[in-house]
């Protein structure tokens, strides 16, 4: 389960910048994974298990009534969706590139448990806990197979671009 050998030696600093960089473009990369998955299973989904708005459109129109005092126009909710998809999917992946630097056990599964936490923390707890989505129970089984589905491709795209990024990073021992 080894993750990205450090030098002997080397900094927090740097590792934490490793980190930091292989994350960002990780969790970017895996957003857009995530997209591609959800855009060929979601029409699969049973009608009455598919919200017509996401929870990431729902998030961006709250975020902009309490900074701007005004809604988001219908036509642009995608983008401002999609906004905070890839806003989520960052921030994760910089946290999960930063901890997998000190903590390599967190890349368990290559990027399962990753993934399996991030549906879990977000999708069934966060988003109904916020008024977001459905609580899981009250979901449907499809839409919950598909979050978890989903997020299990975020996990393992993040794991295997975190680790390539962070490997080309990595110092070159002095030989």
């Amino acid at each position: 389960m080894a993750s990205t050998p450090t030098n002997a030696g080397e900094s927090n600093a740097g590792r934490i910048a490793r980190g930091l960089v292989a994350g960002v473009i990780a969790g970017a990369v895996a957003s857009c994974a995530m997209d591609q998955f959800q855009a060929v299973v979601s029409p699969l989904l049973p009608e009455n298990e598919s919200d017509p708005e996401p929870a990431t459109e729902k998030a961006a129109g709250a975020v902009a009534t309490a900074i701007t005092g005004r809604t988001i126009p219908a036509a642009d909710k995608p983008l401002a969706g999609q906004a905070v998809h890839y806003a989520i999917g960052i921030a994760l992946g910089a946290a999960y590139g930063v901890a997998a630097e000190f903590r390599p056990s967190i890349t368990a599964g290559y990027g399962t448990a990753f993934g399996v936490g991030t549906a879990t923390i977000l999708d069934e707890a966060a988003v109904p806990a916020t008024g977001l989505g459905s609580a899981p129970w009250k979901a449907g089984i499809a839409s919950n197979l598909y979050s978890y589905a989903s997020h299990l491709v975020f996990g393992c795209v993040s794991e295997i671009v975190r680790r390539q990024v962070a490997s080309t990073l990595k110092p070159r021992q002095a030989g």
